[in-house]
């Protein structure tokens, strides 16, 4: 049997239906890990799901309490051909965020799988059931036309990433020998767009904070003290303009990268973001001067204000507010760490006179990536390309945030992640969806890509 048996083994899966019929088993499945999310089946996708098909395929499963308290556990599966054979690490999250259900448009809503007008809409299709369960039908189909694997594999699962993979860390920490690989592979995430096949290497990195000011005890009328009394919101709101220009231009100077390498430019300063209708349109004016849209999303720090409250929106009172509070994010990029984000804003605040600003760190997930020019991205853009014949884009990093810190610090591996979805998918939204060409091509670069682990890697460290 060849690597093309395995692939039209994978892209048989699709056309059969199998694929069809197992996802919408899993979105039916309410696994949200949020608090107020719909929770009901939050214990049995891995008992009823994973750890099954896994141990159809020879893996040995064993589902860990997590060391965090939280209600997510970790399903760790182990499939050894060899000792002397390389191991690939693989993940996935079988969590997902709230449904929302009352905003679906789609007829079927966020726990039914429902196919309409090219798209199949549910409640984690695209993040992250869809995306790992593309991964394990690629395997079963490598199994059945080799006969074997020719690498070993761990499996590592969650069903915590949308609460922040809360004990993810401790976990793989305290389990190193057993989550011990040579290299990860894994699919999360979305491609640049959706015509173009994707490896991205890391993540940027994401810390939530509130800025906080309380000037008083209590409001005051704003008619008898109005001129005389600052203004918590207005305070604010200066506050804010201070860290962005008008147009978005990062005034900080510690958030600022101040050396990013030629391979990750070389690798982003050409990318076109997907311009796709439905897709916002990019503001040509807003952010870092001078830089192209993909190293702005890829290469460069982005500061938002996700809310920001003063006095009583509901129901507005005549009263200067004494209080205000802004939720922001900043998502950055090495070398910039979780613990090197609020130094330099509190030395920006004061130096402009805002000692009194409460700066209140939330939760914070570290930028990772890896280096363009490492070998086994030449190696699994090269098999992608021979599957597709597509040219692959690679991003140094995603622009959002997954926990990659875990596999490339805590676990010290080169991290490869292959998207099966696009940008307009409304992840974490109502109407999340896939595209099952998406789903099929899916399939078939990870029979490919998994075809040409068996056959050996290049060097990995």
């Amino acid at each position: 049997m060849t690597r093309s048996n395995a692939i039209a083994a994978a892209q048989a899966a699709f056309d059969d239906g199998r694929l069809w019929t197992t996802l919408a088993r899993r979105v039916a499945m309410q696994t949200a890990s949020q608090p107020g999310g719909e929770a009901a089946d939050f214990g049995r996708y891995f008992e009823a799901e994973l750890v099954p098909d896994l141990e159809a395929m020879g893996f040995a499963c064993r589902v860990h309490p997590n060391p965090s308290g939280h209600q997510g556990r970790f399903l760790v599966a182990e499939r050894v051909e060899d000792a002397g054979l390389p191991t690939v690490l693989t993940y996935g999250h079988g969590d997902v965020v709230p449904g929302y259900d009352d905003e679906w448009s789609s007829g079927g809503g966020p726990w039914t799988l429902t196919e309409r007008e090219g798209r199949w809409y549910g409640r984690g299709a695209a993040d992250n059931k869809g995306q790992h369960l593309i991964n394990l039908e690629a395997l079963k189909a490598v199994l059945a036309a080799r006969g074997r694997l020719g690498f070993n594999v761990v499996a590592l699962f969650e069903m915590g990433e949308e609460a922040g993979s809360p004990g993810l860390d401790a976990f793989c920490a305290a389990n190193r020998d057993a989550l011990r690989a040579d290299v990860l592979v894994a699919s999360d995430g979305p491609r640049l767009r959706a015509d173009r096949p994707t490896l991205f290497l890391g993540s940027r990195g994401i810390m939530t904070f509130d800025l906080e000011l309380d000037l008083r005890d209590g409001s005051h009328h704003s008619g008898n003290w109005g001129g005389v009394l600052a203004n918590a919101g207005l305070v604010l709101a200066h506050v804010l303009a201070s860290i962005v220009t008008r147009s978005g231009q990062i005034r900080v100077v510690g958030w600022r990268p101040t050396n990013v390498p030629a391979d990750v430019y070389r690798a982003v300063s050409t990318l076109e973001l997907d311009h796709a209708a439905g897709l916002p349109v990019v503001d040509p004016n807003w952010g870092e001067p001078g830089l192209t849209d993909g190293e702005k999303v890829y290469a460069w720090p982005s500061f938002q204000v996700l809310s920001f409250t003063c006095g009583n929106p509901e129901l507005p009172a005549n009263a200067i507010p004494s209080r205000a509070v802004a939720r922001c994010e900043l998502r950055f990029v090495p070398p910039v760490t979780p613990d090197t984000v609020v130094p330099p804003l509190r030395a920006h605040l004061d130096e402009r006179g805002y000692g009194a600003v409460r700066i209140v760190p939330d939760k914070a997930v570290a930028a990772t990536r890896l280096g363009p020019d490492h070998p086994l991205v030449a190696f699994a853009a090269d098999s992608i390309l021979r599957t597709t014949g597509k040219r692959v884009t690679v991003l140094p990093n995603l622009g959002g945030s997954l926990p990659n810190a875990v596999f490339a610090e805590t676990l010290g591996l080169p991290t490869l992640w292959v998207p099966h979805s696009y940008p307009g998918c409304r992840q974490h939204a109502a109407d999340e969806h896939v595209l099952p060409e998406l789903l099929r091509e899916g399939l078939a670069m990870m029979a490919g890509l998994w075809w040409d682990v068996g056959e050996g890697l290049p060097p990995v460290r």
